[in-house]
């Protein structure tokens, strides 16, 4: 249903390219009356009649298309394809493989459509990174998405959630008319009562705003006392007649409403409406004075674009503006929500990349690009509709992945976007390429990065929780740095390595204790940290040789604890040997108990007993 407020612009479209005939004239004139549903069987009768030709099957798949029955137009498009079509029908062919998961099969038919319209900003962003998907699929996971109490069994979207009241358009109305493009009841505002637990109830009409025809989606201004909403321009007796087909055809305009007590009056049409186009989905800034919109105006790339206009203090319009190629293609953007810090943007997207279908994209109007956001809030369906109460922190989507126009609920994932800087800790000087990890409270490594050439390596973690970020360069001393638990949104650590030479004495190698657990050899996480450093030093001085003595705290019997140090003396060796130090170039020494670093006797802390479970690096030779 939301292809009314959405896919407007393909109709003429799909129209113009006729190769009509007797056959199919009745099909035609239910297509131009927008009455997919049973065009399609028209259309579809004249195949299993043998009267089908590549027009047929283009008509047939673009009905599909325009009810989002993604399986059916991408078979017909199939058809349709095996003569040669104009550039559009390949990208539409495109989105209905991808919208059945056929990315590398709607790949290539990017490719026919790349080659047919090298110019379009879609054909662009698609050869210069073909294989985008696996990249989407991997963004960090930003929202969690579940099913609504306030969905029917017809089409619900474009939700938005003002004080306690859920507003959102829905053609459950049984009362109705149905509407020959989807086959389902014309569309209502309805209002419901978004509840402290979460749950949504008491779904019914704004009979004071709905009429005979198409009603929503809508908008209400901070004070309550506005609303914005999209109805028919048959409201204002403006139309086109087709006498062919018997139809008469009206846009979506834009209407203004004053609240009156527990119902709306004072309904207006805003002046910058035209019935040669149409103007849908609006929304509303919190401050009031911008109005963002979509429409197929004149001025814009392409099918319907997102616009903005202001609302002057004395309740005039100013001139719409288009929101320009950061945020439109010549596909189909529409669904526009400003965020309550007035500049960030949602809208959804046919022609930016995107999983399939339309996708929900992000922008900063302030300065920045449109992103893509990620699963679960984008599938290979239609995504669309997002909105965002700060307020309550919970979020709207509508979405057709389970088959039907169906309002979901949004629940943000706190996080906090880490930035680690890594830098010379003697000279400022910013460190690229340096290894940086990030590890858990349980000292579980979870990513490592490189430093770009700003030294800087981004992370994003859950909040409240306490990580450990891990640095390292060639010539440096590794070290670890602290990230403190917090709500974010970001986190900037510093993290400066000192020159590995302040290390080296003239008869040892001073590193962090190599600790060991009780009763262990293993070589541990942080063991293994603070003997990188060795290796390093050791790579960079080539004729060094290093002698590992292991000790043990003085628990368990003498031999015990000679045989348990000596295996972590040789463990110990191993390691380095592993990363490459020749053998001939580290032995291992197993001390026992024999020279403990805290000489506690029998009343030994398990600190105590920890420091002396350690190991050291005397130089044999330099």
């Amino acid at each position: 249903m939301k292809n009314l407020y959405i896919a407007l612009s393909f109709v003429t479209l799909s129209f113009s390219l006729s190769a009509q005939n007797k056959d199919t004239k009745a099909a035609d004139k239910l297509f131009a009356r927008y009455e997919y549903v049973d065009a399609a069987k028209a259309y579809l009768k004249l195949v299993e009649n043998d009267k089908a030709d590549p027009y047929v099957y283009k008509q047939l798949a673009d009905a599909n298309y325009n009810m989002f029955n993604s399986a059916e137009a991408a078979k017909w498009y199939a058809k349709a394809t095996e003569t040669n079509q104009d550039a559009e029908t390949y990208y539409r062919y495109a989105q209905m493989l991808k919208a059945n998961g056929k990315y590398e099969e709607a790949n290539k038919q990017m490719q026919k459509f790349a080659a047919a319209a090298p110019n379009d900003q879609r054909a662009k962003a698609f050869k210069e990174n073909p294989n985008y998907v696996p990249r989407l699929l991997d963004k960090t996971k930003l929202y969690n998405v579940k099913s609504s109490d306030v969905s029917s069994d017809k089409s619900d979207f474009g939700a938005v959630l003002y004080d306690n009241s859920l507003y959102f358009a829905s053609a459950r109305n049984g009362a109705r008319k149905n509407y020959g493009w989807t086959d389902e009841p014309f569309l209502d505002i309805y209002k419901a009562d978004y509840n402290t637990d979460g749950t949504i109830t008491n779904a019914g009409v704004v009979a004071s705003l709905n009429s005979k025809w198409h009603d929503g989606p809508v908008t209400i201004s901070a004070d309550g006392n506005t609303a914005y909403f999209a109805s028919e321009s048959y409201k204002e007796k403006d139309y086109e007649k087709d006498k062919k087909n018997n139809a008469r055809f009206s846009q979506v305009y834009l209407f203004k409403a004053t609240k009156n007590g527990d119902s709306w009056s004072e309904l207006t049409a805003l002046p910058f409406n035209d019935k040669t186009y149409s103007s849908s989905n609006p929304s509303l800034s919190r401050d009031g004075k911008t109005l963002y919109f979509s429409s197929n105006r004149p001025g814009g790339l392409g099918g319907n674009d997102i616009w903005k206009v202001s609302v002057n203090a004395d309740g005039s319009f100013g001139e719409p503006q288009n929101l320009g190629s950061k945020v439109n293609t010549e596909g189909n953007e529409s669904f526009p929500f400003i965020a309550d810090d007035n500049k960030t943007l949602y809208f959804a997207s046919s022609g930016k990349q995107g999983l399939g279908g339309y996708d929900v994209f992000q922008i900063d109007l302030s300065g920045g690009e449109a992103t893509n956001l990620g699963t679960p809030i984008n599938t290979e369906k239609d995504d669309f509709a997002f909105s965002f109460n700060g307020t309550k922190n919970v979020g709207f989507l509508s979405s057709n992945r389970s088959g039907n126009d169906d309002i979901l609920v949004v629940s943000p994932i706190c996080g906090v976007d880490v930035t680690v800087v890594v830098t010379d800790a003697k000279t400022g000087a910013i460190l690229s390429n340096a290894n940086v990890a990030i590890l858990d409270d349980k000292k579980n490594v979870i990513a490592t990065e490189k430093s770009n050439a700003s030294g800087e390596v981004k992370y994003r973690v859950e909040c409240d929780k306490p990580y450990v970020v891990q640095a390292s360069k060639d010539g440096y001393e590794g070290n670890t740095f602290a990230v403190t638990p917090s709500k974010g949104p970001s986190a900037k650590i510093a993290a400066a390595l000192q020159p590995i030479d302040v290390i080296v004495t003239d008869t040892e190698i001073v590193l962090k204790p190599i600790y060991f657990e009780y009763d262990k050899s293993n070589i541990t996480q942080e063991g293994a940290f603070e003997l990188d450093k060795l290796v390093q030093v050791m790579k960079n001085n080539e004729k060094m040789v290093i002698l590992a003595k292991s000790h043990t705290d003085n628990r368990g019997t003498d031999k015990y604890n000679e045989r348990l140090s000596d295996r972590r003396a040789k463990s110990t060796a191993q390691y380095i040997i592993s990363k490459g130090i020749a053998a001939n170039r580290i032995s291992a020494k197993g001390m026992g108990e024999l020279e403990p670093k805290v000489d506690c006797g029998k009343d030994c802390s398990e600190e105590q007993h920890a420091q002396n479970r350690r190991s050291e690096f005397l130089i044999v030779t330099k």
